[in-house]
C-alpha cells in the first residue's frame, strides 16, 4: 500500500481492512486492532460525515470487537496472545467438515511462473466462500519452491484464506542447482505458518478428511504427486476421490490406458507424469485432465485485467503487471531455436506461428519480430482457473463437456481433446461466470461489495469484445 498509493490515500483503507482481517485470523489481535485504527484515521482525513459510512462503521466495529477479545485473553491467560501465532503454526489440522465447508482440495502449484496460478487462487477463494471447495493444503513445487511458498502464503492471506496452510514441496523435476524465476509481489512474505515439508502437510491434510473425499489438484509438475503416491500409497488410495490435472494426454484411442502427452506440466517431469497416470489407473483412483485445448476455447481479453485492477486489490494490480512480463518472457523463449536450452521445458510445437495464433488471433507473422509482443496480444489463456472450476461438480456439468476412458471399471475424464473439441460448452457463458468470480473474490476480500467508482467497463461489457476475438479465432482455424 505504501508503495502503490500516496501517504494516507483513501485507497489504502480497503487494503488495510484486508490486512487487519489477515492479522486477526493468524492470532495477532493487537496489531490487527492498530491496523483498523489506522484505517479509521485515514477515513476521517479523506471523507466528510456520512461518506463511505459503512466502511467506517465496519472498522470501528472491528476495533471494538478486537479490544473486547484482547481483554478476555489478557485476563484468562497472561502472555498467551504473543505466543498465539507460533501455537497456530505448530498445531495439527482440524478434521475437515465436507458437508458444511465443501469438497476438500489439496493443491500443488508452481505459482510465480505465470499469473494463472495466482488467478486460480483467486477463483479458489470465491468457491471457498460459496462453501463449494475447501482448500486444506497448498503445496508449492518447482525450485525455488520456498520463494513460491512465500508468494502463495501472501496471496492466500490477501484473499482472505489465511486459514489455508502452505507447504514447501519438491524441485518439480529440476536438476540440483537449477532455479526458475519467481515473479515479485509486495504481498509475498515469509511466515511461521509455512510448513517446511509439503509432504508432511499433504499427509496431515489427507488424514483430516473422510475416506474418498479429497481432490488432488495438480497445477504444476506431477513430481510431488508421484512422491506422495510412492511413499503413502495406502493413505492416498484411501482418501483421494479424484486427481485433477492441468496438462494433457495422448489421444484416447491410442491405447488401452491413459498416457500423458507433452504438455508443459507433464514435460517438467515426464517420468513422474507417467507414474501418476499409471498408478491412478492401477489403484482405481479417477483422474480428470484439463488440456490446453480447453484453455484455448475460453480466452480472456487483457482488458479484463485492467478492470480487476480497478478494485485496488494488490493481487489484481500485481497480476496485471506481471501478465505483460510473463507474455514477453514466453515470447522470448518461443523465438529461440527448438533445441535451445533457454527454452527450458517449452515443447517444440510452441513456435512463433503457435504464439500468434494462440495469443494474437492471427496466423500472419510479421517479417520483423519485436522483443516485446504485449501490444499485439488479443487474448490470454487461463489454464489453472479453469482447472479449479472443474473441481466443483456443478460448474463442471454446466460449463464443460468431456470424453471418458474407462480403465478397470473406473472412468478417467478428459476435457478438451482437440482444437475442434475444446470441451467448453458455451465460451461466453463461462467467460462471464469466471469474470464475475474474479471480481467478487477481490471485492469481498477488500470488504467492498460493489465495483469501485471510475470503472469504465464491467466484466459483462467485455463479453461482446470477447465474442469478436472468438469469432476471429474460429475463422483462423
Amino acid at each position: 500500500c505504501e508503495v502503490a498509493f500516496q501517504k494516507n490515500h483513501a485507497n489504502m483503507i480497503p487494503n488495510l481492512m484486508n490486512y487487519g482481517n489477515i492479522l486477526r485470523s493468524t492470532g495477532d489481535l493487537v496489531k490487527a486492532r492498530s491496523v483498523y485504527q489506522r484505517a479509521i484515521t485515514i477515513h476521517e482525513m479523506n471523507f466528510k460525515g456520512g461518506q463511505q459510512a459503512r466502511q467506517l462503521e465496519k472498522c470501528k466495529a472491528e476495533v471494538d470487537d478486537l479490544t473486547h477479545k484482547i481483554e478476555e485473553l489478557e485476563f484468562s491467560a497472561k502472555g498467551l496472545l504473543n505466543d498465539m501465532p507460533d501455537v497456530l503454526a505448530r498445531k495439527h489440522l482440524a478434521p475437515a467438515d465436507v458437508e458444511s465447508q465443501g469438497t476438500p482440495v489439496v493443491v500443488f502449484t508452481d505459482i510465480g511462473r505465470d499469473v494463472d496460478d495466482e488467478m486460480a487462487l483467486v477463483i479458489l477463494s470465491a468457491l471457498k466462500r460459496k462453501q463449494l471447495l475447501n482448500p486444506i493444503a497448498v503445496i508449492t513445487t518447482l525450485s525455488p519452491q520456498r520463494d513460491r511458498a512465500h508468494l502463495a502464503r501472501g496471496s492466500l492471506d490477501t484473499m482472505g484464506m489465511a486459514d489455508t496452510p502452505v507447504g514447501i514441496g519438491g524441485r518439480g523435476g529440476l536438476a540440483d542447482g537449477v532455479e526458475l524465476e519467481v515473479y515479485e509481489a509486495d504481498h509475498s512474505r515469509s511466515s511461521p505458518s509455512i510448513y517446511d515439508s509439503g509432504m508432511e502437510l499433504a499427509c496431515q491434510a489427507l488424514e483430516s478428511v473422510p475416506p474418498k473425499s479429497v481432490q488432488v489438484l495438480c497445477l504444476a509438475s506431477l513430481s510431488d504427486t508421484a512422491l506422495l503416491i510412492k511413499e503413502h500409497e495406502e493413505l492416498f488410495t484411501a482418501k483421494v476421490k479424484e486427481v485433477v490435472v492441468m496438462g494433457g494426454v495422448m489421444p484416447l484411442e491410442s491405447g488401452d490406458t491413459l498416457k500423458p502427452d507433452t504438455a508443459y506440466n507433464n514435460n517438467c517431469d515426464l517420468p513422474s507424469a507417467n507414474f501418476v497416470y499409471q498408478k491412478c489407473q492401477e489403484l482405481g483412483v479417477p483422474t480428470v485432465t484439463l488440456s490446453r485445448w480447453a484453455a484455448y476455447g475460453c480466452p480472456i481479453r487483457p482488458q479484463l485485467l485492467d478492470e480487476l485492477a480497478k478494485t485496488k486489490h494488490m493481487v489484481a494490480d500485481n497480476i496485471r503487471r506481471k501478465s505483460k512480463h510473463s507474455i514477453d518472457q514466453l515470447w522470448n523463449k518461443v523465438i529461440l531455436p527448438s533445441d535451445d536450452p533457454r527454452r527450458e521445458k517449452l515443447p517444440s510445437r510452441c513456435d512463433v506461428k503457435w504464439f500468434y495464433k494462440t495469443f494474437c488471433g492471427t496466423e500472419e507473422i510479421p517479417e520483423e519480430l519485436s522483443a516485446s509482443i504485449w501490444t499485439q496480444v488479443e487474448k490470454l489463456n487461463m489454464y489453472d482457473p479453469l482447472a479449479v472450476l472443474i473441481c466443483d461438480s456443478s460448474y463442471r456439468s454446466l460449463h464443460f463437456s468431456s470424453k471418458v476412458k474407462t480403465v478397470n471399471g473406473v472412468p478417467h475424464v478428459v476435457v478438451g481433446t482437440s482444437e475442434s473439441d475444446t470441451g467448453i460448452r458455451d465460451h461466453l457463458l463461462l467467460y462471464k461466470e469466471y469474470s464475475h468470480l474474479f471480481v467478487e473474490a477481490l471485492q469481498i476480500s477488500l470488504h467492498e461489495p460493489e465495483m469501485p467508482l471510475g470503472s469504465e467497463k464491467a466484466p459483462d461489457m467485455l463479453v461482446e469484445e470477447t465474442t469478436k476475438i472468438m469469432n476471429t479465432r474460429s475463422r483462423a482455424a
